[in-house]
């Protein structure tokens, strides 16, 4: 966890609240709990005028015949049926969540929010600079954005108590061991209490 505190303009900062769907945050334990602390991070957000986007991950028809068969996710989307279908409830950003009209949404078809999105071109017009993450799961969207958004020069923070993995040890390593190399981590009360 990061021992020093992260300067932010607010202004120049978005949360990315990646993957809080039906279908994900029921594989996850403590779900209602996440979700819980995950709305806390989007009312503090709101509060200190820090832009928050969403990003969700579904597909349609086309955009699961555009997967080349060599892609392990294309069989996986194909098996799990309407489940993972741009139209289906269990990939709609959770109610309890609901975006606001002024906020960024995008739906992605890849791991990372931004290869197959034009997040990062959203990001560039508001004038955002630094990524609050929090995420479902740890080592799928977020470790994808830290990396993606690290390379595109975004300063980063990962609020560790808004992001959680099927495997709790696979959370704790990455947030311990490989986002600090990238990233401030640090929980949404530690990142409230530095403001």
């Amino acid at each position: 966890m990061t021992t020093s505190t992260p300067r932010f303009d607010p202004a120049c900062t978005a949360l990315l609240v990646m993957d809080y769907q039906a279908g994900i945050i029921g594989m996850m334990p403590d779900g209602d709990a996440l979700v819980a602390r995950t709305a806390e991070a989007i009312a503090f957000a709101r509060r200190a005028g820090i832009t928050v986007g969403y990003v969700r991950v579904a597909f349609t028809e086309s955009d699961v015949r555009a997967m080349p068969a060599r892609n392990t996710m294309a069989a996986r989307i194909s098996s799990m049926g309407e489940a993972m279908r741009a139209d289906s409830p269990l990939t709609q950003i959770d109610a309890r969540l609901a975006p606001h009209s002024c906020d960024i949404v995008v739906r992605k078809t890849r791991v990372g929010p931004f290869l197959t999105t034009d997040l990062h071109e959203q990001l560039q017009a508001r004038g955002i600079t630094t990524l609050i993450l929090a995420g479902l799961s740890t080592s799928g969207v977020v470790l994808s954005t830290v990396r993606d958004a690290a390379d595109r020069d975004y300063a980063l923070i990962v609020l560790s108590d808004a992001c959680a993995d099927p495997q709790p040890g696979v959370h704790d390593f990455l947030m311990e061991r490989i986002f600090p190399r990238q990233a401030d981590v640090m929980t949404l009360d530690a990142l409230a209490a530095a403001r």
